[in-house]
Order: structure tokens, then C-alpha cells, then sequence
């Protein structure tokens, strides 16, 4: 009917409309650049390469989406009516650029849990009917544990006392990233100097004793909450601090340690072995000398050991350690004394006294009882003159018994006793002693001991 054919007249502008909104709501698909698997350590950045597909014209409105497979949400988007992941928001960033057709997608702060696949979508809006999409080839990320370790740098050589600017960096870290929080840790005197998003500043002005000490630098990145860190040892130079000498006598494994000048005596004819060692870095040339250093001591020796092999006088003196270093020298000096052997004939003088002395001692205490005894008997019996200096001792059987009184003499003699045939007869012994003296071992002399007896 009439009626009929001018509704379907009216509707065919409005199925003709349809039919080409609905053609410019077709999805295009188009391949992106580049590999298909990209790889990150965690904490760093990550770059998803993109490039836009020909556009017919400028005159329209584009946006761009990254989706993450199976999700309606996008991760990034330049639609300011478009909500993103809040799990992405603020890490990933679309690089939106469409004078040089980039669409690249840029990771920060990776983390484990964005291992994924990944793909772009182009809609390009016409205004009042629709839009064409373009949908790009999928793309796989994944995110693998952070190995990478700070590096540290020194420039030129640490001394003792002597300042040096030492660097932390981590050179592999995005500089879009969160900031990495550096630490240091050291037991030498530190402050702190400058730093930016990649490294940091240590000052630093080492001791001797800070010598392969360890030093660290901790690296923290707050975005995933991993710390990294490198540990060095310190090679500080330094002259020597102190010098030591250690002494081997004889057979003998004893060590006595020198740290200061002194004395050493040493038997004549021994074996001597020093060793002179020092501290300092790097080690110090050692050297041995003879005499001290104030008498233009002569070299003997260009390492730290000197042996004796046998001591006599003609080592007797002082000798020196020097410990020569770049940064300063150090010594140490020592005087040897020899002492001498007992000589053979010394020994046997002094045994041959020896043995005077004690036979003379044993003749002193027997004449001594003999005296004592004989007085005894003179006290009670009559003393009787004799012509010679000998004295008369009167003895009576030893069953009779003599009684005096002290102080009273007897106006009758008493009569004496017949003198038996055992008459005890009484010497006087002078013990002359004189004194030994000594002679030099070349010399042989001998000394007498003179025992007199009288009768």
C-alpha cells in the first residue's frame, strides 16, 4: 500500500545510517613490532614497544588502551573517561604520541604479579556515530626476581688519614622508578655526600686498623620492597706501625717477641736466629743492619732473617731492623751480649777447692771434739808439764769417775791413774785457706791448699 511504501521510505536513510555506523564500529587488527616476550627483573622499568597503524585522517578523536588479557579494565589509557587497574594506576604509563604514531606502554616499579599477556586497542571516535577500533598483536612480560647487585667505585688508592670520595651506584635502575634509598656500613670514619635516583656519595678517611675491614653499600627499592646490596674489603695503605722481632736460641722452638730496644744475651758458640717482621701496607721491605742507625750501620742482611750460626765476639754489638715503606720507615735495634763458657781448668780448680774445703771442715770438727774432750779431763786431772807443745791427756778406766767442784783446788793431788796402753794422743790441726783467683782460660795455674798437723 501507499501507506507501507512511505514508512519503508522513511526508514531506509536510518537502516543506511545503521549499516554505516555499524561498519565504522569494525574492529581493524594490526601487528606490533618487536619480540613477543619481554623480560624484567622486578623493581625495575620495562618498555612495550607500540606503533600506531595508518590513519586516514586528523581530523578525529583517537585514544588508546593496553589491556590485560581477559580484563575489561585497562591498565593505561589516555581517555580521560576511562578508569585504569588501581593495581596498575600510577606504574604503567601510556606514551601517547601521534605525530611520531607511538603507543608504547612503560612499566615502573615492576612488580612479580605483572607477569601477563598484554595487548592495544585504537579507537578512533567519529563524531556522533561511532568508532573504529584497531586491535593489536598480544604481548607477553615477565617479570623475574631482581639479581642485579650496586656497584662500587674508589677512585685512585685509600691512605691512611687521607680522604677519599668512594660511589654507590645502580646504574640497570629506571630513572622514572621510585628513588632507591642508599645505606652505607662501615667501621671507618664516613659522611655522607651527595646522591641522585642512581647513586650515592660516601666520603670516607680510613685508619690503619681499617684495613680489610668491610664496607657495604645496601640498595632499597620502597616501590617492591627489595634490598640489594655489595660488601667490599678496604685495602688501605699505611706505613708501618710496629715493628717485631722474634728469636730463635739454639735447638730451642721458644720465641720471645721484641717490641722495643734491649738486651739480648746469648751464650758463646749458640746458634741465633731473628726474624723481623712489621705491619705496614703494602709490606714494608725489610733489611737487617749492623751496629745502630746513628753509627752509619752497615747492611748484613737484605731480608728479614739473620742467623748466626755460631756466636762469639766477634757479633757482640748492636744490631738493627729497618722497615723502609713509601709512607714512612720504622726500626727496631737490639745489643747482643755473649756470654762465656766455664773453661775446663776453671772447673777443675774449683772442684779441687771444693773438695779442699770439705776435707779441711771434717778435720776442723774432729779436732774440735777432741779439744772439747780433752779440756774435760784436765779440769780433773793434774796437768802435767811436757817438754814439747803437746799436752798430756790422763785417762782412767772408764769405770772410774773423776768429781770436782769449780773453784776449789785440792791442797793433796790426787794420784794418777797408770797410763793405759791405748794412750789417746791429740793433734792440733791449722787449716790455712786461700782464696782462688780466677785466670783467664789461655793461662793454666794451680793453687794449693796448705793443711799443716803438728804433733
Amino acid at each position: 500500500t501507499q501507506g507501507a511504501q512511505e514508512a519503508a521510505s522513511e526508514m531506509l536513510p536510518l537502516l543506511l545510517l545503521l549499516l554505516w555506523a555499524g561498519a565504522l564500529a569494525w574492529e581493524q587488527r594490526f601487528r606490533l613490532e618487536g619480540p613477543e616476550l619481554l623480560t624484567v627483573q622486578e623493581g625495575l622499568c620495562v618498555l612495550l614497544p607500540c606503533r600506531l597503524p595508518p590513519i586516514y585522517s586528523l581530523r578525529y578523536i583517537y585514544y588508546g588502551y593496553w589491556f590485560l588479557e581477559g580484563a575489561d579494565v585497562p591498565v593505561a589509557t589516555n581517555d580521560p573517561h576511562e578508569e585504569v587497574q588501581e593495581e596498575t594506576r600510577g606504574r604503567f604509563h601510556l606514551l601517547w604520541d601521534l605525530s611520531s604514531k607511538n603507543c608504547s606502554l612503560r612499566i615502573r616499579d615492576a612488580r612479580r604479579r605483572d607477569t601477563a599477556v598484554y595487548f592495544f586497542q585504537l579507537k578512533q571516535k567519529w563524531p556522533n556515530f561511532g568508532y573504529t577500533s584497531y586491535v593489536s598483536s598480544k604481548l607477553s612480560v615477565c617479570v623475574l626476581a631482581l639479581t642485579h647487585r650496586p656497584s662500587i667505585s674508589i677512585p685512585g688508592t685509600l691512605e691512611s688519614g687521607c680522604s677519599r670520595t668512594l660511589n654507590c651506584s645502580v646504574p640497570w635502575a629506571c630513572e622514572q622508578g621510585t628513588p632507591p634509598i642508599f645505606s652505607w656500613m662501615s667501621a671507618a670514619p664516613t659522611s655522607l655526600g651527595p646522591r641522585t635516583t642512581q647513586s650515592s656519595v660516601l666520603t670516607i678517611t680510613p685508619r690503619p686498623q681499617d684495613h680489610s675491614t668491610n664496607l657495604t653499600c645496601q640498595v632499597t627499592f620502597p616501590g617492591v620492597g627489595v634490598t640489594m646490596e655489595r660488601t667490599i674489603q678496604l685495602n688501605v695503605s699505611y706505613a708501618p706501625q710496629k715493628v717485631t722481632v722474634s728469636i730463635f736460641q739454639g735447638n730451642s722452638t721458644a720465641l720471645k717477641i721484641l717490641q722495643n730496644t734491649s738486651s739480648l744475651p746469648v751464650l758463646e758458640g749458640q746458634a741465633l736466629r731473628l726474624l723481623c717482621d712489621a705491619d705496614g701496607n703494602p709490606p714494608a721491605h725489610l733489611s737487617w743492619f749492623r751496629g745502630f742507625p746513628a753509627l752509619n750501620a752497615t747492611l748484613i742482611s737484605n731480608t728479614g732473617v739473620l742467623e748466626l750460626s755460631q756466636v762469639g765476639s766477634a757479633e757482640e754489638g748492636g744490631f738493627t731492623c729497618r722497615a723502609q715503606h713509601p709512607l714512612g720507615s720504622l726500626q727496631i735495634s737490639l745489643s747482643l751480649f755473649v756470654q762465656w763458657k766455664p773453661e775446663g781448668g776453671v772447673s777443675g780448680v774449683l772442684g779441687a777447692v771444693w773438695g779442699a774445703g770439705t776435707t779441711a771442715l771434717v778435720f776442723l770438727c774432729v779436732g774440735f771434739i777432741f779439744r772439747v774432750k780433752t779440756r774435760r779431763k784436765k779440769a780433773a786431772q793434774p796437768v802435767q808439764n811436757m817438754d814439747d807443745m803437746n799436752p798430756v791427756m790422763v785417762s782412767g778406766s772408764r769405770g772410774h769417775q773423776h768429781q770436782f767442784q769449780r773453784g776449789i783446788v785440792s791442797d793433796h793431788p790426787a794420784e794418777a791413774d797408770p797410763v793405759s796402753g791405748d794412750e789417746q794422743e791429740l793433734h792440733y790441726a791449722f787449716l790455712r785457706f786461700h782464696k782462688v783467683q780466677l785466670q783467664e782460660p789461655e793461662v793454666t795455674n794451680t793453687e794449693y791448699s796448705e793443711i799443716k798437723i803438728r804433733k
